[in-house]
């Protein structure tokens, strides 16, 4: 079992504009720039340029549950799994993530990535409440 942690932020918009927002992968530049530099549609599905290089991303489908779900694909054959929520919390939001460490990763490089996804959940957060 790989060590996992979740980081959530609370969000002064309903939950369906967060959601409406996360979901459409054309809008990961402007908020998940720790995973995201750009981002195009092919036959392949959505790439998305990383400080790693390329990678596929792929989001659950839609519903009316918050589910932002994820999956990237930083090579054939891997996988990344990535639970997402957007939970309604009064008039708000709570976005919950979870990011799970991969077996390859040093504790430096797993701390490192839940620096960036706060940052990037700062940023979403900074974005929606604007």
């Amino acid at each position: 079992m790989n060590l996992a942690h979740t980081l959530s932020i609370n969000i002064d918009c309903p939950p369906a504009k967060v959601y409406e927002f996360v979901v459409n992968p054309e809008n990961l530049p402007q908020w998940a720039g720790g995973l995201c530099q750009s981002v195009s549609l092919s036959d392949a599905g959505w790439q998305v340029q990383t400080p790693q290089g390329a990678m596929q991303i792929r989001f659950a489908e839609k519903n009316a549950f918050g589910v932002l779900d994820h999956y990237v694909v930083p090579a054939p054959g891997v996988e990344i799994y990535v639970p997402m929520r957007v939970l309604p919390n009064g008039s708000g939001s709570t976005l919950v993530f979870t990011l799970m460490r991969q077996p390859e990763m040093s504790d430096a490089d797993y701390a490192r990535d839940m620096q960036l996804v706060g940052q990037d959940l700062n940023m979403l957060k900074q974005l929606l409440e604007n």
